[in-house]
């Protein structure tokens, strides 16, 4: 018998107020099969743009570093001007989650691990050629050597999970 949200917040989580403060962090279950079948869904379509879009192609991403194209920037940006809008309206008509939970924006300090972390991520980005995101798509693409870099940023993660508690947060 599957528990109503209330039920569910009762017995799971009964001091917590109904919020969502990170996509991962909803209180409200979802079935398995169901949530799975609409990350799939979407990260195909994800995968399908992507291809479309050349932005998974290493010569689009080598042109981006080497300041010979603007495609990438004009990806990159119509990104960041989507997500900023998208805030935005999240924020000003205080729209709640599929589940009913209100969206909370957290305040973000600044680090100076998130510097050194995204020069260490943009030097991998020029020299493989290709970031998380696009990684799925060029090896369903046919790149199946994009695997030996997906294995690295496993392997990187892992290693971060282990040191994780020794950097500066």
């Amino acid at each position: 018998m599957q528990q109503t949200k209330e039920e569910f917040v009762e017995v799971m989580a009964p001091e917590h107020p109904i919020e969502c403060e990170a996509a991962n962090d909803q209180i409200a279950g979802e079935s398995l099969i169901g949530s799975n079948i609409k990350y799939i869904l979407v990260g195909i379509l994800f995968g399908v743009v992507f291809v479309k879009a050349e932005i998974i192609s290493w010569y689009r991403i080598q042109e981006m570093f080497r300041l010979h194209s603007f495609h990438m920037y004009g990806v990159i940006g119509t990104a960041v001007a989507v997500g900023m809008i998208s805030v935005f309206l999240i924020k000003r008509f205080q729209l709640k989650t599929m589940q009913g939970e209100k969206v909370i924006f957290h305040d973000k300090d600044f680090h100076w691990g998130n510097v050194i972390g995204g020069l260490m991520f943009g030097l991998g980005w020029a020299i493989t050629g290709s970031c998380p995101g696009p990684l799925f798509a060029q090896i369903g693409s046919g790149f199946l050597v994009v695997s030996i870099t997906l294995l690295s940023a496993i392997a990187g993660t892992w290693v971060y999970g282990l040191v994780r508690d020794k950097l500066p947060h």
